[in-house]
């Protein structure tokens, strides 16, 4: 049995096979208008769908929808050639047609400008954005390079600005965690023993530790001393004074007997060797080095750093404001008032680039889609025209709120139609 498609396909015009011989030269003359309308879009697809390669896409985005247009438009005009015989108001039906006709070739030019004016505008984005990252790049390298000298001169200028001696503070707390090293390392054998001895088995293994922090508070608390000394000799408090020098004296015995003669200790193999053994240091020169050693360091680091370092950590330590000398006057800032959060600016600079971005992509969504809607639109107005003797839409389009705000109106337009015709 034969297939009814593949004899369609055959036959071009299979309608003619059922009109009489006599009226087949008619029936060809009628449909002339809409044959070779046919004839022409037939014409497109195979154009369109032979496009291959990277021009296809160029090909598609250019001619496609103006291709559709063109074959709406033609469509239209050539059916409401066998209206016209039917028609009240046939001038004011082919003027609306030939308007139709301006607002397509309309439509076409503003489809293209369109396309035109996006890229455009993708295109500036992108020169601008690469500009913008460029010069924060070139911005950051050199905010890098300048970086050191800047952070150097604040710190100069605000060392020298008077206030808490930071400096000093920081090197009495790192002098004491380093002499609390050194001696933690001579000791550690002695302690061990000792506890050993105590305990009767092996040192915990956190001796190392609980021995360094204890040392760190004692050495810190030889420097308290010793301002607690200087401040008495200052203010001239005698009877503190006499009290100040006793406790001095039993720091340095503590400080001798149990720490510095463990270091003279570790060093009295390396001067029996240097001597040949003829030179043996006693229990007097062992004392005596050691006490020498702790005045030398003692009056070294006080005069150097100690006595500026050591206030700022007793007041720390006490939650109480550093004592000013008299007759010395701290400048002191204005008091203004709290000012937002600091979360506020960056919370506010987020939100503004938001809106920008909607802003951005709301008039770009705009740039890609009126191109296409204005075609669209062409090619509906001419088949409302056919229908009902009037367009559905005014090109040109200015915005999207304008598409929608016609789009609204078109039921009362169908409405007002249907007045019109009863």
């Amino acid at each position: 049995m034969p297939d009814p498609i593949t004899n369609i396909v055959a036959d071009p015009d299979p309608i003619s096979r059922f009109v009489p011989q006599a009226w087949q030269e008619f029936l060809a003359l009628l449909s002339t208008p809409i044959a070779w309308v046919l004839s022409l879009g037939q014409a497109m697809v195979e154009f369109f769908l032979q496009t291959s390669g990277w021009t296809a896409g160029m090909v598609y985005l250019l001619l496609l929808f103006p291709a559709f247009l063109l074959f709406g438009g033609l469509l239209c005009t050539n059916l409401s050639i066998y209206t016209l015989p039917f028609r009240s108001g046939r001038l004011d039906f082919i003027k609306m047609m030939l308007m139709a006709w301006w607002d397509a070739v309309l439509a076409t030019w503003l489809f293209w400008t369109g396309l035109g004016r996006f890229f455009l505008v993708i295109f500036g984005w992108i020169f601008t954005l690469g500009r913008l990252a460029l010069q924060m790049g070139m911005e950051i390298v050199r905010q890098l390079i300048i970086l050191p000298f800047s952070k150097t001169g604040q710190m100069t200028q605000s060392y020298f600005q008077p206030g808490v001696p930071w400096v000093a503070f920081l090197m009495v707390i790192f002098w004491g965690l380093l002499e609390a090293l050194i001696f933690t390392y001579t000791l550690f054998p002695t302690i061990t023993e000792v506890l050993t001895g105590i305990v009767g088995k092996e040192a915990p293994a956190l001796t190392g530790t609980v021995l360094y922090v204890f040392l760190t508070f004692l050495i810190l608390g030889s420097f308290a001393c010793l301002h607690a000394f200087a401040e008495a000799i200052k203010n001239k408090d005698y009877k503190f004074l006499v009290q100040m020098i006793l406790i001095e004296i039993f720091v340095m015995v503590f400080e001798v007997m149990f720490l510095y003669r463990e270091l003279v200790d570790a060093i009295t193999p390396w001067i029996a060797q240097q001597t040949g053994e003829r030179f043996r240091p006693g229990l007097g020169f062992t004392l005596s080095l050691a006490t020498f050693g702790w005045i030398g360091i003692r009056g070294m680091t006080w005069f150097l750093f100690g006595q500026y370092g050591t206030p700022p950590l007793l007041a720390f330590i006490s939650r109480r404001p550093m004592p000013q000398p008299e007759g010395q006057v701290i400048p002191t800032t204005e008091k203004t008032d709290a000012g937002p959060p600091w979360w506020h600016a960056p919370v506010e600079d987020f939100k503004r680039e938001v809106g920008w971005l909607h802003e951005k992509a709301n008039e770009l969504l705009e740039y890609v889609t009126l191109p296409f809607i204005h075609v669209v639109a062409g090619t509906l107005n001419f088949g409302m025209i056919l229908i009902t003797g009037r367009p559905a839409f005014v090109i040109p389009f200015k915005s999207l709120q304008e598409v929608l705000q016609m789009k609204e109106n078109l039921p009362f337009m169908r409405l007002q139609t249907r007045k019109v015709n009863v």
